[in-house]
């Protein structure tokens, strides 16, 4: 299924190459940046029913941004970047459905148990979503933090997800070395993925056409959604109309 996104970056609706993020800023490559506001699209998903969609806050300043967008769509939206024991509760009272989080679980490159327990003690398991985003060293697919810059010690196996599955409700995972790019999505990691992971799991990364909506959906056994940013026509790409997106979810809701 299709995932929808709400990328930000100093306080507008953005697409970015995933792996030029830096913590100053310099040296980013912007694809996108829209005049439209971010409540926009959230109205947007909302009158579609495109659910589990997520906002992203790609640095500081987008606070405000978040909190218009959540504002739009209350509890249609998961909430991330920043989020931390401190501030988690506040997004779910702005309207996030769920939190998700990635370096602040992590300390010195290794996971922080104290400090995922800590979080689930304040949201509960089914409000918090696990950002595994990775990039690939050798044969093994690496979580990185801190704008994606700084791999950890910790590799996607099926064991990894095993033991976070028992602490989140979700997993989102970015294939950062292709996020922005639209050169196609890593099928490798989706399949591994679809093979690994026991709960609902967002890939985002490398989406050029509408045909990588249908590999996701053949590669994941219909297990594994998709985010896609920069190729989509709303965020001003040319390879994927978001109507037919919304066609897509349809075709394959209930009846």
């Amino acid at each position: 299924m299709f995932r929808p996104c709400i990328d930000l970056r100093e306080g507008k609706v953005t697409q970015i190459v995933g792996g030029t993020l830096t913590d100053s800023g310099a040296g980013v490559k912007t694809n996108f940046v829209s005049e439209k506001p971010p409540g926009w699209f959230a109205e947007l998903y909302r009158g579609d029913q495109l659910t589990g969609g997520h906002v992203i806050q790609l640095g500081g300043g987008n606070a405000e941004a978040a909190r218009a967008a959540l504002a739009a769509w209350p509890g249609g939206l998961q909430l991330g970047g920043g989020v931390t024991a401190e501030n988690a509760r506040t997004w779910l009272e702005a309207g996030a459905a769920q939190v998700i989080v990635t370096s602040w679980v992590f300390s010195g490159g290794r996971l922080d148990w104290d400090r995922l327990r800590e979080l689930v003690a304040l949201v509960g398991r089914e409000r918090l979503v696990l950002d595994l985003s990775c990039r690939k060293r050798g044969d093994d697919y690496f979580v990185v933090t801190d704008r994606w810059q700084k791999f950890t010690d910790l590799t996607l196996s099926p064991a990894t997800f095993a033991m976070l599955a028992e602490h989140c409700a979700e997993f989102l995972v970015h294939a950062v070395d292709v996020e922005g790019l639209c050169r196609g999505v890593d099928g490798e990691l989706v399949a591994k993925l679809a093979d690994w992971s026991p709960l609902p799991t967002t890939y985002a990364g490398g989406a050029k056409s509408f045909d990588d909506l249908e590999l996701v959906e053949r590669l994941g056994r219909g297990r594994i959604d998709l985010t896609i940013g920069s190729a989509l026509d709303i965020f001003g790409g040319s390879g994927v109309r978001y109507a037919d997106c919304v066609a897509f979810n349809r075709s394959r809701a209930p009846s």
